[in-house]
C-alpha cells in the first residue's frame, strides 16, 4: 500500500474522527460521493477510502443506512480469497447490497471483490464487465417481486398491477431507475422482459395494433422510471444532507416567496402559499390514473358500442 497516498490520508482523517468519538458506533461516515466532493478526489479513490476502513474492521455497510461505524462488540474477521466459492448470484447480491446502502456510484468490480474477499479478476469468470453486472442486478431485483402466474381478468387491473409492482421495486432499490433498461436501446433481461410481456399481453387482448400496444407500454414504463429517478435523487440528497425533501424545502421557502412576491408569478404565489405536500407515491398514483383514463377513453372511441373488458 503506497505511503501517503490520497486515500490513506483521507482514511486517516475519518479514522481519527472514529477514535476520538466524533463518529460513534452506528454513525454514518461520509459516502463515496461526499468524500469525492469534500476532498476533491475521484470516486475510485473515495471507494478505496471506505474499503481501507472496512478492511480494518472500523466500518460496515448496512443496506438503507450506508457505511457506518462498526460497534466494538461486533466481531470482524477479514475474509481470505476463496474464488471457488463465489458464483454469479453472490457477486450480483453483493453489488445490490452496496448499491442499496451507498448508491450506484459506489459499485465497482474492485469494491464488490473486496466485500466478497476475492481477487477482482475472479469476478470476470462470471460477469463480463460492470455493465453486465448492472444488467444482472436490475434483473435480479425485478425477479424478487414476481408477477403472479394468473393475471387479473380486467385489462385495467393488469395495467395497474404491473407498474405498481415495478414502482415498489424502485422504492426498495432507488438506484434501479438509473440503470433500468433503455426504452430506445433495450438489452435482453429475462425478468424485465416478463414485465413487458405482461403489459403487452393485456393490451393485445384488447385488439390493439402493435403501435398502440408499444406506445401505451412505453408511456407506462416511462412514468414509473421518470418518477423513480426522483426517488434515487432524493435518497442520494438525503444521505448527503441529512434532511428529508420537506425539511430541505423549508429552507428554500423564504427564497421562493421573495421571488414570487415580485408579482410576476401570481399563480406560483398562490400555489406556494397553499398547504401542499409533495408525495411521490401520490404523484405516481395520480399519473397512473391519468394514463389509464386516457387509454380507456381511446378504447371507448374505438368501440363505442361495448365497454372494454
Amino acid at each position: 500500500m503506497e505511503r501517503g497516498a490520497p486515500y490513506q490520508r483521507i482514511a486517516a482523517e475519518i479514522r481519527d474522527r472514529i477514535t476520538s468519538g466524533r463518529l460513534r458506533p452506528g454513525d454514518r461516515i461520509p459516502s463515496t460521493r461526499q468524500i469525492s466532493r469534500d476532498w476533491g478526489v475521484a470516486m475510485a479513490t473515495a471507494s478505496k477510502v471506505i474499503a481501507a476502513l472496512r478492511d480494518e474492521g472500523r466500518v460496515e455497510t448496512r443496506p438503507g443506512a450506508g457505511t457506518v461505524v462498526r460497534s466494538a462488540d461486533r466481531a470482524f474477521t477479514r475474509a481470505l480469497p476463496r474464488e471457488h466459492d463465489v458464483g454469479r448470484d453472490q457477486i450480483v447480491r453483493a453489488a445490490i447490497a452496496i448499491a442499496d446502502a451507498e448508491g450506484m456510484p459506489a459499485v465497482s468490480m474492485r469494491r464488490v471483490a473486496t466485500d466478497l474477499g476475492v481477487a477482482t479478476m475472479s469476478l470476470y469468470r462470471h460477469v463480463s464487465s460492470k455493465d453486465d453486472l448492472i444488467l444482472h442486478m436490475a434483473d435480479a431485483v425485478v425477479a424478487d417481486e414476481p408477477l403472479p402466474a394468473r393475471p387479473p381478468a380486467h385489462w385495467r387491473a393488469c395495467l395497474e398491477f404491473a407498474p405498481r409492482l415495478l414502482w415498489t421495486t424502485c422504492r426498495r432499490h432507488p438506484w434501479l431507475a438509473e440503470v433500468m433498461i433503455s426504452v430506445t436501446r433495450p438489452r435482453p433481461a429475462p425478468n424485465l422482459m416478463l414485465y413487458s410481456e405482461w403489459v403487452l399481453t393485456a393490451l393485445r387482448r384488447l385488439g390493439l395494433g402493435p403501435d398502440d400496444m408499444m406506445y401505451i407500454h412505453l408511456n407506462l414504463f416511462g412514468h414509473v422510471r421518470g418518477l423513480a429517478l426522483a426517488l434515487q435523487t432524493e435518497a442520494r440528497d438525503r444521505q448527503d444532507t441529512g434532511m428529508t425533501n420537506n425539511e430541505w424545502m423549508d429552507t428554500q421557502l423564504a427564497a421562493f416567496q421573495q421571488i414570487v412576491a415580485t408579482g410576476r408569478y401570481p399563480t406560483m404565489e398562490y400555489v406556494v402559499t397553499q398547504d401542499f405536500e409533495q408525495d411521490l407515491d401520490v404523484m405516481f398514483e395520480f399519473g397512473l390514473r391519468l394514463l389509464l383514463d386516457g387509454v380507456e377513453q381511446r378504447l371507448a372511441r374505438a368501440t363505442p358500442a361495448s365497454a372494454p373488458g
